[in-house]
C-alpha cells in the first residue's frame, strides 16, 4: 500500500484521495479528496455543473468519466485498481438519477436479477418489508411504476447486493413532496442500519438534515469539508456555493 493510500484509508472506512477525472479532454473532477467513516451519510453538494455526479460515477468506476489520477479505497480495498463490475462486487452500489429500471421485467424480476451472482445482500422479503409498495406491486412491470416507486425499486435493487457504500444521485428528483418525505423516511431507516452513504441532491437542505457530514464542490474542486450542521448554520457558505 502506498504512503498516500495509508494516509487516505486510515482511519476512514472510505476515502477518495486526489482524484482527477475527465470527459474526453474536459477536466471535470480536479483533485477531489475526502474521507467517510463507516455508517456515516455524506451530502455531496454544489451548484449544477460542480462535478457531483461525475464524482459519484468516478467512485463507482463507471468508465465515463475516466479517472486519470487518484486513489479510491473502501474498507482497505483499492477501488481505483478495479473495473466497474469489480467495484460492484467490492460493495459499491450506485443508484443513478434516471434509476435505470430494466424494461420488460417485473419488480420481483428486477430484484432477482440483482442477486443473480454473489455477493448477495438483503433478501427480497426484507426489501419488501422496507418498501411495502414494492411487495404490493411485485408482479407489475418496473418501468410502469410511479417515479417514487421506481426510486424505491432502484434503492431496493442496490440493497439486494452486499452493499458497503451506497451512492445516491438525486434521489428526490422529480418526486412530489409527499413522496420525497417517504423516501426520506426510508433513507433514515437505512442510516439507522449503519449503511455508509453518499447522497448528491439539489434539495441541499433536505440532504443536510439527513447527513452527518458535507462536502461542497465548486467547478470540480472541494471548497468545504465539514459537518452538515456547519453548512446549515453558515448562511454565507450556502449563498456562495449552494444558492440557498
Amino acid at each position: 500500500m502506498s504512503k498516500t493510500a495509508e494516509t487516505a484509508s486510515a482511519p476512514a472506512y472510505f476515502s477518495v484521495w486526489d482524484m482527477h477525472s475527465y470527459y474526453g479532454e474536459s477536466y471535470i473532477v480536479q483533485g477531489v479528496s475526502f474521507n467517510i467513516h463507516e455508517g456515516e451519510i455524506l451530502a455531496l453538494l454544489g451548484r449544477n455543473g460542480a462535478g457531483k455526479t461525475s464524482t459519484l460515477r468516478s467512485i463507482a468506476r463507471i468508465g465515463d468519466p475516466e479517472v486519470k489520477k487518484g486513489e479510491i479505497w473502501l474498507d482497505h480495498q483499492p477501488i481505483h485498481e478495479m473495473e466497474s463490475w469489480q467495484s460492484a462486487q467490492a460493495g459499491i452500489a450506485l443508484v443513478p438519477e434516471d434509476r435505470r429500471i430494466i424494461q420488460g421485467l417485473t419488480v420481483q424480476e428486477n430484484l432477482e436479477l440483482a442477486q443473480i451472482a454473489p455477493p448477495i445482500g438483503w433478501s427480497i422479503e426484507r426489501i419488501y418489508e422496507l418498501f411495502p409498495r414494492l411487495g404490493e406491486r411485485k408482479n407489475q412491470e418496473g418501468t410502469t411504476l410511479s417515479g417514487g416507486e421506481q426510486q424505491m425499486l432502484a434503492i431496493g435493487r442496490a440493497l439486494a447486493r452486499d452493499v458497503k457504500l451506497l451512492l445516491l444521485d438525486e434521489p428526490y428528483e422529480g418526486l412530489a413532496p409527499v413522496i420525497v418525505q417517504e423516501i426520506e423516511r426510508t433513507l433514515r431507516q437505512i442510516k439507522e442500519l449503519g449503511i455508509t452513504t453518499i447522497i448528491v441532491e439539489q434539495n441541499a437542505v433536505a440532504a443536510l438534515k439527513l447527513a452527518d457530514r458535507a462536502v461542497i464542490l465548486d467547478t470540480g474542486e472541494v471548497v468545504f469539508d465539514g459537518t452538515a450542521q456547519e453548512v446549515l448554520d453558515n448562511e454565507q457558505l450556502r449563498e456562495d456555493y449552494l444558492a440557498i
